[in-house]
């Protein structure tokens, strides 16, 4: 008789899921979605539908591995965990030793969205041993920093409430490819006669799917917005009691937009003015109108700026004030745990430094393992992640990954990249196999999993990891080695009203549990923003717009006259699957327009050579009409070990910061194609 298990997806994408894990005989035969989850809703998307493929890949790493060839040759002999923990302990406390504890580097970020396996157990370890710190940016800062200065805190509405809309505009946010539940919520709310328009430079399958594409130019988001804001103040579309009572700055943000005409905005978006006019409008007048926002719109050097001039359209027009009105960018922060409790910062005081660790920008990997000095990274420990694919500057990252003074253990399920480059290579366990406690960024459900089936060959949790390498090197402190129910028990004391009466138990029993919040949830009806004086802040300062400087209309025009941008690909995660050959087809292509394709004499299915100064990347071009003139698009992230050339998209990105948060600017990028000679 099947025995049906609960779970939860670890993957980085917002939703969360609930998962069932149909087990026979100690092995899983079925995964779906748990159809009483009120988000999951009883269905997965196509990356975690064959999930089961990866728990039972040929190809899993099952034992520990030492490095048997060169760097980067991915030649390993298998060794016992006795001697990969003494290995690890031994070069950790040399490397700490001869040139500081700050010479050992973690690198980690979304692998697992699990907060003990990912933002846990191994933060406590590198707090304890004085490693540097690394500033986690790849992803979301600069928006989260964008969301703060306006509403000086991340709530959103939930993704149930978007039923209620009759506007919702997907902005930077391929709904069907990164967060597929909330498409459901869209397509009811588009039967009650809701209007839905996408604003991305890539017509994605979101976009193909919409009332309204608008194609926008690459790091432009911001003068749209700002054009928008002109257009409602000028007409007296803006909700006027709303910004009285519950903004600060509305009156400098209205004599600030009055520069950005749609005519001028028009110039740098690539969108036509008439559109932006009708856009503004239709937005001001329509309520409730909604914005998923979505982290594309940050990758550029405006991004920070752009998410904060976003997130004052619904302030300015009071989309606060209704159900289904409003934005969402992430959820997060209503799951009001206590990672400080959980990381532990404080445990750096116990270390052989004694006060806080410098911070390293993980955007800026290769520069930190090639230029970083005093002292410079001699141990890296990479878990949750592949850098050798995901990280901008690749050239810069594999040249420090293969420095031989270099000791570098990967924690792993598969054979990437970055595990062809480390000495040591320990094998993991998938989220099917270890307990774990999950938060979402696209809902406010908390949940738990428990192992549904077990480890197979000698794989271990990454907390199991960081404790036994804790204590072959003496590390003997009672939080290094605390049960993960007892860091579980931390994660749920912060005391906020949002987390009153949600327990182990409770988790265990229910698998899922709703934060503790108003029915319906409008976290800004009444205010209650988290600026100074309660209010959302409308300062326009340091909100002014100029094209990114690596852009078409940007001050460091080249010989390249192409913009690229790598959008997500539509069955991958990240670099997660890259292993399979069908995703590795996914991301071997680029996109070009028609007219930019026969300028070059490039034709579908012929293989083109993607460069610049940094490097050169080659694929296969489709001109299909999935971006604008001047555009060209590679689906993230290809596995550099599978390019004839070991060189991924992130080959030809430089390692430039966004304006707030310190994040990557994947899509701010000039380049040429050319079709290859050899074909």
């Amino acid at each position: 008789m099947p025995e049906i298990r609960h779970s939860v997806c670890a993957l980085d994408c917002p939703d969360a899921c609930g998962l069932l894990v149909q087990v026979e005989d100690g092995r899983a035969t079925r995964l779906r979605g748990n159809p009483d989850h009120p988000i999951t809703r009883g269905f997965l998307c196509a990356k975690v539908t064959k999930y089961l493929d990866r728990e039972y890949s040929p190809d899993r790493l099952l034992y520990p591995m030492k490095r048997a060839g060169a760097k980067g040759e991915g030649k390993f002999t298998r060794i016992t965990w006795d001697e990969a923990l003494d290995t690890i302990a031994n070069r950790l406390r040399r490397v700490a030793q001869e040139w500081g504890p700050e010479a050992v580097l973690p690198y980690s970020y979304g692998g697992s969205m699990g907060l003990l396996n990912a933002n846990g157990m191994d933060r406590r370890f590198f707090h304890r041993i004085g490693a540097s710190r690394l500033d986690r940016t790849i992803c979301a800062t600069a928006g989260a920093a964008g969301t703060m200065k306006t509403q000086g805190n991340r709530y959103s509405i939930a993704p149930e409430d978007f039923v209620h809309a009759r506007l919702i505009i997907a902005w930077g946010a391929n709904v069907l490819a990164t967060n597929v539940h909330l498409w459901p919520f869209i397509v009811e709310a588009r039967r009650a006669g809701a209007k839905f328009i996408v604003i991305d430079p890539h017509r994605n399958r979101t976009a193909a799917s919409a009332d309204q594409h608008l194609f926008i130019n690459p790091g432009s988001d911001k003068a749209l917005a700002l054009g928008m804001m002109h257009v409602i103040f000028r007409d007296g579309l803006e909700d006027p009691d709303y910004l009285s009572r519950h903004a600060s700055g509305a009156a400098e943000l209205r004599e600030f937009v009055r520069d950005y005409t749609p005519e001028r905005v028009a110039e740098w978006t690539g969108i036509d003015a008439a559109a932006i006019e009708t856009l503004a409008r239709e937005y001001a007048d329509t309520q409730p109108a909604v914005i998923r926002l979505n982290y594309g719109v940050q990758r550029n050097p405006n991004g920070g700026t752009a998410v904060q001039a976003i997130t004052m359209l619904p302030v300015v027009t009071g989309a606060w004030r209704h159900q289904g009105g409003g934005m969402q960018l992430s959820t997060s922060q209503s799951f009001t745990l206590d990672r400080p409790g959980l990381e532990m910062a404080e445990l750096q005081k116990r270390s052989p430094l004694g006060r806080e660790a410098r911070i390293v920008n993980m955007s800026q990997l290769g520069h930190a393992l090639t230029e970083l000095d005093a002292p410079p990274v001699k141990a890296m420990v990479v878990y949750c992640s592949n850098p050798a694919a995901v990280a901008p500057d690749q050239p810069h990252v594999l040249k420090g990954l293969a420095r031989e003074d270099l000791f570098t253990v990967v924690l792993e399920q598969f054979q990437t990249d970055t595990a062809d480059f480390a000495d040591i290579v320990l094998p993991s366990t998938t989220f099917l196999e270890h307990t774990d406690l999950y938060f979402a960024y696209g809902h406010h459900y908390l949940q738990i999993a428990r192992p549904a089936l077990p480890a197979p060959g000698e794989a271990k949790s990454n907390v199991w990891v960081f404790q036994a390498v804790a204590k072959r090197m003496g590390i003997e402190d009672a939080e290094l080695h605390m049960t993960e129910d007892e860091m579980i028990q931390v994660l749920l004391g912060s005391g906020h009203q949002h987390l009153d009466g949600i327990t182990i138990e409770r988790l265990d029993a229910e698998h899922h549990v709703r934060l503790n919040l108003p029915v319906p949830y409008l976290p800004f009806v009444n205010g209650g923003f988290g600026g100074p004086d309660g209010k959302a802040q409308l300062s326009p300062d340091g909100l002014a717009y100029a094209p990114p400087p690596e852009s078409r209309l940007g001050d460091e025009k080249s010989v390249y006259p192409l913009e690229l941008i790598s959008p997500k690909a539509h069955d991958a995660m990240n670099s997660t699957f890259g292993y399979l050959p069908e995703l590795d087809a996914e991301t071997a292509v680029a996109w070009l327009h028609a007219s930019d394709a026969a300028e070059r004499g490039i034709s579908t299915g012929d293989a083109v050579r993607l460069f610049n100064d940094r490097g050169e990347v080659l694929a296969r071009a489709e001109v299909d009409g999935k971006t604008a003139p001047g555009v060209v698009a590679v689906p993230a992230v290809r596995w550099p070990r599978r390019s004839e050339n070991r060189a991924g998209v992130n080959t030809l990105i430089a390692d430039r910061l966004t304006d707030l948060g310190g994040g990557a600017t994947f899509y701010s990028c000039l380049i040429q194609v050319e079709r290859c000679a050899d074909q």
